[in-house]
Formats: C-alpha cells, structure tokens, sequence
C-alpha cells in the first residue's frame, strides 16, 4: 500500500463512482470493496467501502452519507501528451458533470478534476514573459485547453 492515499467521500455512490473511474483510465482496477453486515450502520450486503487504482495511484471510496461534500479547493490533475487524450478524458470524465475553465471540470459525483497538456507548464514557464503571458491569455479564454491554439499564442504575437 502506498504511503499516502486520497480518500473519497460519498453519500452512496462509492461503488458506482470506482467502476466509472476504472472505466475511464486504461491502467486501472478495483482492488477491493468491503460491504455491510447485519451489523450495520449501513443496508446488510451494501458498499460500505472499496479501494481503486487509477495510473497506479490508490483511492479509498467510503460510502458516509450525505454530511461531506467535494468542493474545488482539491482537484485531480491529469496530465496528458495529445489532444485526443485530453478530448477523451474531457468528454467522459464532464459527462453529468460541469465544464469549466483553463481545463477543470466537475465530474457528476462532484470531484473536481484537471485536464491538462504536458506542455502548457513548459510554455508557461518560458522565459519569454511575452510569450508566456499569451499563453495565460489563451488558457484563460478556453475551457477545454486546445494544444493547437496554446502553440499558436506561444508562436505568434
């Protein structure tokens, strides 16, 4: 087990969001899910709890009822090499969701997510702060993030 791993609260959906999860990211898998007995708290045979592996990192879902929800101030930052790959996890991870600016999204269980391009945080970073700076105009006009047209404002004034 890894040394530190998110821990994801949900009212009832934590089995639901884990094969969603697992269905979006192609190196993935749910390592476990342990359900209620006549004990309780929870409906005997329920998911109380389950953990998942997404690109080799480890979640732990929790099914504890409406008290918590997921708010922007944490986000999951998925770095990506090509368009395709930031349309695909753009696509699958909004839908239900809400698209929002410069590449974050809310997925339908309400976790924020980052889909970002490898290369924005080199074009960024440049030393250029002119070309840097229409970078961050670019970015900031998008939401789905567009490599072409990042490229495109770090070329050309």
């Amino acid at each position: 087990m890894q040394k530190i791993t998110p821990f994801l609260w949900f009212d009832q959906q934590a089995e639901e969001a884990m094969n969603f999860y697992v269905s979006i990211f192609k190196n993935s898998k749910i390592l476990g899910v342990t359900r209620y007995g006549e004990e309780g708290p929870g409906k005997n045979g329920s998911v109380m709890s389950g953990t998942f592996q997404l690109e080799g990192q480890e979640f732990y879902a929790l099914n504890g009822g409406p008290v918590f929800t997921f708010s922007q101030a944490i986000s999951f930052f998925v770095s990506c090499e090509t368009q395709p790959e930031i349309d695909a996890f753009w696509e699958k991870l909004s839908a239900g969701g809400e698209k929002q600016q410069c590449g974050w999204l809310k997925d339908k269980y309400g976790i924020s997510w980052q889909i970002v391009p490898v290369l924005l945080g080199r074009l960024l970073n440049d030393p250029d702060p002119v070309k840097s700076g229409r970078v961050m105009k670019a970015m900031l006009q998008m939401k789905k993030l567009d490599i072409a047209l990042l490229k495109r404002a770090y070329e050309h004034p």
